[in-house]
């Protein structure tokens, strides 16, 4: 139990402090304690601890199980499957549920450690983050993360910067594939977060007016592009990122455009030029400037040649018995 300000908001969800007679742990998967900052799962320990689930006795194995902590024979501790971390002013964070974490591209994640660090962002009311699947959102059977976040009244949130200060943040597996700004959260008759009413990052976004590729560069990028996220339609003003790209994708699009542009394009590239019409201008321009050192070099080659038979001529003068 924690006292609590009226009227003032934490930015993040507190469990408070345990009750007398009760004891709060944070452990790992293996049951060993967790410092300060580490999430883990919480575990009850105490008098206030039941016996177990009536005529459940395998979820009672799986949920009451020996506590080490105490040096009491027969002593058991609670796994609420609740993810949190203990701050440093001993006030334990809700993250989750330990049961909610998935996997994406090999890496478990706890949405809710995400969803944290997105109500630290200043201007962020509200965050929930899901895991989607959507056609349109990539390819089918590929798992994605979307983050839809709820501003603080009169406050703009940019999807850009808040990608940019998560990436400082998080690891890259970590940071949605998509941003998506609502007015107010959809909440079911029990009021909660309703996700089957949240919108598809594809629809939501809305990716402004459409601009087909017009150029050969334009158009090859275009087919890289779909061809790494699963969709068929990309305009010169799309970012990679925000269609749901990642940088393990765009390892997969630097080796195609590499077969195309062997002229030194460089991985670092890509994440400079995002957007489909920028990266194409700068592919035109590496083939522009190879073109030139081309006929630099075949200038320079000339060049030398003449100067080769100056000096051969030259010689064949001095020589005695000629002139």
């Amino acid at each position: 139990a924690t006292p609590l300000r009226r009227g003032t908001t934490y930015g993040w969800q507190m469990v408070g402090r345990p009750l007398p007679g009760v004891g709060m742990h944070v452990v790992d998967a293996a049951g060993n304690l967790l410092p300060a900052g580490v999430p883990g799962e919480l575990c009850l320990a105490g008098a206030g601890v039941a016996r177990g689930y009536l005529g459940r006795p395998d979820v009672t194995a799986d949920r009451f199980v020996p506590d080490a902590f105490s040096g009491e024979a027969g002593a058991r501790l609670y796994r609420t499957g609740d993810r949190v971390r203990r701050r440093a002013d001993g006030e334990l964070e809700f993250l989750g549920r330990v049961d909610a974490q998935v996997k994406i591209r090999g890496f478990r994640i706890e949405p809710g450690e995400i969803e944290a660090v997105l109500l630290e962002q200043e201007g962020v009311h509200e965050a929930v983050v899901l895991v989607r699947e959507d056609p349109a959102f990539g390819m089918p059977g590929q798992k994605r993360l979307a983050a839809y976040v709820v501003p603080v009244a009169g406050a703009e949130l940019a999807t850009a910067e808040l990608r940019s200060r998560l990436g400082q943040r998080l690891p890259d597996y970590m940071v949605p594939s998509a941003f998506v700004v609502l007015d107010k959260l959809p909440l079911n008759a029990n009021g909660k977060v309703d996700p089957r009413a949240l919108p598809a990052p594809e629809e939501a976004a809305g990716r402004g007016e459409y601009v087909a590729p017009a150029t050969p560069t334009q158009r090859f990028v275009a087919e890289v592009w779909g061809e790494a996220l699963g969709i068929e339609r990309v305009g010169v003003d799309d970012s990679f990122f925000e269609l749901g790209g990642h940088s393990l994708l765009l390892v997969r699009v630097h080796a195609r455009l590499r077969e195309r542009f062997p002229e030194g394009v460089a991985l670092v590239d890509l994440f400079e030029h995002r957007t489909l019409g920028t990266l194409a201008e700068y592919l035109d321009g590496l083939s522009g400037r190879a073109a030139e050192a081309t006929a630099d070099v075949m200038e320079q080659s000339r060049e030398r040649g003449a100067a080769r038979r100056e000096r051969v001529n030259r010689h064949r003068a001095t020589r005695p018995g000629r002139g």
